[in-house]
């Protein structure tokens, strides 16, 4: 009997546009991280992984479909942040709305310290969030209300450490991590500064060593 000339049945997507479908691998991103079972994505969507992989070419592809809009939304709490007119508090208010869907979302987290291929939508969004919190320091230190030695790759592995260190006391503190970014955040006004070692890392080589696997 001929081999089936047949195209193998991937099932169909359970809507019209990988856009629309977005939400249901992004909840599985938020509670797992990237590294979240494609099976378990799938099992919880009724496909099958083949359909994903069908879809979307790779866990890099459906990290991109899922989060790209999380990401331009970040962007835009930036942008209100710019509208502020003091510069401190637009600083701490965007600082601190980050940390806190960080605190909130595993897959986001991981987006926010993992750099992807250049053409990617998520990539793009992410250089045009970083280029508004760029504009938030700069803004920042032109009004001397932040210290001049930090910069901005110093601030974003600051407040994903303080996510992180609390992450083991989130279940019986939600909101623990508020009072370590307060903390953080007051010793970077220019009046506590003290000289550090070293200086802020270059955002290019942070980008080359946190770059994410098969992007």
């Amino acid at each position: 009997m001929p081999p089936s000339t047949q195209p193998p049945d991937y099932g169909a997507m359970p809507s019209a546009t990988k856009t629309d479908w977005s939400p249901r691998p992004r909840a599985t991103f938020a509670e797992h991280g990237l590294g979240a079972s494609l099976e378990e994505i799938a099992r919880r969507a009724g496909v099958r992984v083949g359909t994903l992989y069908h879809h979307f070419g790779s866990r890099v592809g459906l990290i991109d479909a899922a989060l790209t809009d999380r990401v331009e939304a970040s962007s835009r709490l930036a942008e209100q942040a710019l509208d502020c007119a003091d510069p401190w508090q637009g600083l701490v208010e965007h600082l601190t709305a980050i940390a806190r869907w960080q605190a909130e979302d595993r897959g986001f987290t991981e987006v926010c310290v993992h750099a992807f291929a250049d053409d990617l939508a998520i990539e793009k969004a992410k250089a045009r969030g970083h280029e508004l919190t760029k504009q938030l320091v700069d803004r920042a230190h032109r009004a001397g209300v932040l210290r001049p030695d930090v910069g901005l790759t110093d601030l974003g592995l600051l407040v994903w450490a303080v996510v992180r260190a609390t992450n083991g006391v989130r279940t019986i503190e939600p909101d623990a991590w508020r009072r370590h970014l307060a903390i953080l955040l007051n010793g970077l006004r220019p009046e506590a500064a003290h000289e550090l070692p070293g200086s802020p890392l270059d955002p290019d080589h942070v980008r080359v060593a946190m770059a994410y696997p098969g992007s």
